[in-house]
């Protein structure tokens, strides 16, 4: 997964596109937002989990390479194929789908499909939406973001949005509900950020999180289309890690990034990965 996409100019049409000849026009945003729930307050800023832990965040950030956009039609459903080994000519599966050698995107039900000689298709890649920097949860301001190869779309119907998360930035404090209290109040952080891949000119996700998009590209809808992306990140994402057994440093503060807190950080990063974006559409005339 790179964090540059060098897509085909021939999209899902079967022709390239000039200027002016495309079905629709995407102007479109990126926002990431830390999403605490009214039944979880505590009334001083902390949320309650589901451990009677309790966290407050203070600061949290995460790095999107880019929001890939998948045309064409496929649903997921249950498959009896096994992801962990992919059939040759697919790679790489993780929330639904499998990377295909020639680059697209393919539901684990279309591969199962075309292994039973059904031939599914799956969808294509028809555009990537780069971020620029980190998104901010708690400002939570949506970002305008590019289009590459271009926000004009060829005769499609957009139907999913894979993020490649590639760095979570978190921090805050957390304290225990219970009597006698199972830890002291302690500030925590967790900071990662993924590696380079071949040549260090790539850069692998630490995660994907998939979600559905509906936008037609046609002559029948609207052709100006405001694509407006969101990840609500709740504090749930919290409620695995058990506290009471996470290492400190010398500083006092529980840092999930440290080796000896890997089951802790394991379950923020599940947790985060399970989330699924949302998507809001509004379409005018040019």
């Amino acid at each position: 997964m790179k964090t540059r996409l060098l897509l085909p100019l021939m999209l899902l049409s079967g022709c390239a596109l000039d200027s002016g000849e495309g079905f629709a026009v995407l102007e479109p945003t990126v926002q990431a937002r830390y999403a605490p729930t009214q039944d979880r307050q505590t009334g001083d800023g902390f949320q309650r989990l589901s451990s009677d832990f309790q966290v407050r965040l203070d600061n949290a950030a995460l790095g999107v390479s880019h929001v890939e956009l998948l045309g064409g039609a496929g649903t997921s459903g249950p498959t009896t194929f096994d992801p962990a080994n992919p059939p040759p000519g697919y790679s790489l599966c993780h929330n639904g789908h499998c990377h295909r050698s020639d680059g697209a995107l393919v539901d684990y039900a279309d591969i199962e499909a075309e292994l039973n000689g059904g031939g599914g298709s799956g969808a294509s890649l028809v555009a990537a939406l780069h971020v620029d920097g980190e998104l901010d949860l708690v400002s939570s301001e949506p970002v305008a973001v590019e289009c590459e190869p271009d926000c004009e779309l060829p005769r499609t119907t957009l139907t999913r949005g894979v993020w490649e998360v590639t760095t979570v930035k978190l921090e805050g404090q957390v304290r225990d509900a219970r009597v006698p209290a199972r830890i002291l109040a302690r500030a925590f952080r967790l900071s990662l950020t993924s590696t380079g891949g071949g040549g260090g000119h790539e850069e692998e996700a630490l995660f994907t999180v998939t979600g559905a998009v509906d936008v037609p590209s046609d002559r029948e809808h609207e052709p100006r289309v405001k694509l407006a992306l969101s990840l609500p990140v709740p504090s749930s994402i919290f409620d695995a890690v058990d506290w009471s057994t996470v290492v400190v440093d010398a500083d006092g503060v529980a840092d999930l990034g440290d080796s000896r807190n890997e089951a802790a950080r394991k379950g923020v990063l599940d947790a985060l990965a399970d989330l699924t974006p949302q998507a809001e559409v509004r379409r005018e005339n040019r």
